[in-house]
């Protein structure tokens, strides 16, 4: 509420005497009053749009290290970011400082940037007038999930114990960890066409690093779990499952052979298979990319860019996927974009810059990592759509291959080349699984590997991932199913 109620509109020498008291320890309606008269300067001033971003989080990470815990790592941060945007150019800056002067500060040394001064002391601000706030965190019973989160006490028991029974189902291990982070945020987001809305999202991840060795073979083994959502989601992790599945491959890839590399069709798992279409196609799909003209597809909207088996999606809606929102960054409700159908481009991933600047419609992809950046163009959960056929019959149709069942890390370029590393692979003679290899890397480019995906089975399955890009890193899930290519190059011995 503001300290002085003003029958007149409300002049700009009016706004150093203003004094607003709003809820310090949760965003609710008291913020619309300030950030109302904030947007109006902004626009007062000459900005043809300002968009305000308010952050608070909660995060923690644990990590057990064989039978210890080594590391606890807690962080609390608040803060804002003003973004003003004039014609097709825009600037960010982001405040620590929450206060009414804070934000006051941050949004005139944006409007400085961008050559706005000050009008006259007796100009009229705008009144904006917000919609009703949009609250997520209350229609969908957010507000308690940080209050239900485990102790750290639980945190350390849960991992201690999942580690004893990662032991206990390994052999020849040399190092073993566990590790979990909870990430609690809290966000608002008021900008000057109206906006006005809350969202809570609770992200949490827990899994294994394995290492094994035996004289000079060695292997190394990771599996990673996410969740949005739910705040008993470590409590109720099976560690037993996860560390009978981690044991295995990493005692399968121990004394495995070295791959021979050239070029061979290739079976890719389902769930973290799906990394290298989000590396190598989902990225040139983003409009920044478009803005650059960095991305091979450019201009090639309704045309053929994949084989006809491939259907592709990005969505923020699947229940508890890594990537699922409520709203974007930029307070857009999120909705299911069809990027490819039936290997026709149909869709880009698009935020509110990237559709000023390209024409491509908001896609409610607009993210970022935290206050201190600005959102840009990026995608959520992304995968392969399932096909027609069953596993198997993905498998007959090879006579000699790889089966690239859990994949590693990579590199991407800016065009779409790629090389990504395979932790878990075997060769496949005959249509049968015959042994296990190691060394394994995939190199390729986006439009090529996009047109040799001919056989999709229908075993979809979603992994938890990171993705880092201009606006920070943020969660995403990548996915597909059991996946055929043709023809790709293996790097190998």
């Amino acid at each position: 509420m503001t300290a002085a109620i003003f029958e007149q509109p409300l002049r700009l020498e009016q706004i150093p005497s203003l004094t607003y008291s709003s809820t310090a320890d949760k965003f609710d309606e008291t913020w619309r009053a300030p950030l109302s008269t904030l947007l109006g300067l902004g626009r007062a001033v000459g900005a043809d749009f300002v968009e305000f971003f308010l952050e608070r989080k909660n995060y923690i990470s644990c990590l057990a290290e064989d039978d210890a815990i080594t590391s606890i790592d807690p962080s609390l941060v608040s803060g804002a970011g003003v973004r003003v945007f004039k014609g097709s150019s825009d600037c960010y800056v982001s405040t620590n400082d929450l206060t009414f002067d804070g934000l006051k500060a941050a949004l005139e040394k944006g409007l400085a940037i961008m050559d706005l001064a000050m009008p006259s002391a007796d100009a009229s601000v705008p009144e904006i007038n917000l919609e009703p706030l949009r609250d997520y965190g209350v229609t969908r019973g957010k507000d308690n999930w940080l209050a239900s989160c485990p102790s750290m006490q639980t945190m350390g028991d849960v991992l201690l114990e999942a580690n004893a029974a990662l032991s206990e189902k390994a052999d020849h291990v040399q190092a073993r960890r566990a590790s979990y982070f909870r990430d609690w945020q809290e966000v608002l987001v008021a900008s000057s066409d109206g906006t006005f809305a809350r969202d809570v999202r609770l992200t949490q991840s827990v899994g294994f690093n394995l290492l094994c060795a035996d004289g000079e073979h060695r292997s190394s083994i990771g599996e990673r779990l996410g969740n949005t959502g739910d705040p008993s989601f470590l409590t109720a992790w099976d560690y037993n499952e996860t560390a009978g599945k981690v044991a295995e491959a990493a005692s399968n890839m121990l004394y495995a052979d070295y791959v021979e590399s050239g070029n061979y069709p290739v079976i890719m798992a389902n769930h973290f298979g799906g990394v290298i279409f989000h590396e190598a196609c989902g990225h040139l799909l983003e409009t920044t990319q478009i803005e650059k003209e960095t991305t091979p597809f450019l201009n090639k909207k309704g045309e053929k860019v994949a084989h006809e088996s491939l259907t592709a999606w990005d969505e923020g809606l699947s229940s508890e996927a890594f990537g699922t929102i409520d709203m974007d960054d930029e307070g857009m409700p999120v909705q299911r974009t069809l990027l490819i159908e039936n290997g026709i481009l149909k869709n880009f991933i698009s935020d509110r810059a990237g559709e000023m600047r390209t024409g491509h419609p908001r896609t409610g992809s607009g993210r970022r990592q935290g206050y201190t950046h600005a959102a840009a163009s990026r995608m959520r959960n992304t995968y392969i759509a399932p096909g027609e056929h069953s596993v198997e019959e993905l498998f007959a149709s090879v006579e000699k291959g790889i089966y690239c069942k859990k994949m590693g890390g990579g590199s991407v370029g800016p065009t779409g080349q790629f090389n990504f590393a395979v932790d878990e692979a075997y060769l496949i003679e005959n249509g049968k699984i015959t042994k296990p290899l190691k060394g394994a890397t995939l190199i390729g480019e986006a439009t090529g590997i996009m047109n040799k995906i001919s056989m999709c089975s229908n075993d979809i399955s979603l992994a938890p991932g990171f993705c880092g890009s201009v606006s920070g890193s943020v969660y995403v899930t990548v996915g597909q199913p059991h996946i055929k290519v043709d023809d790709i190059t293996v790097g190998g011995r």
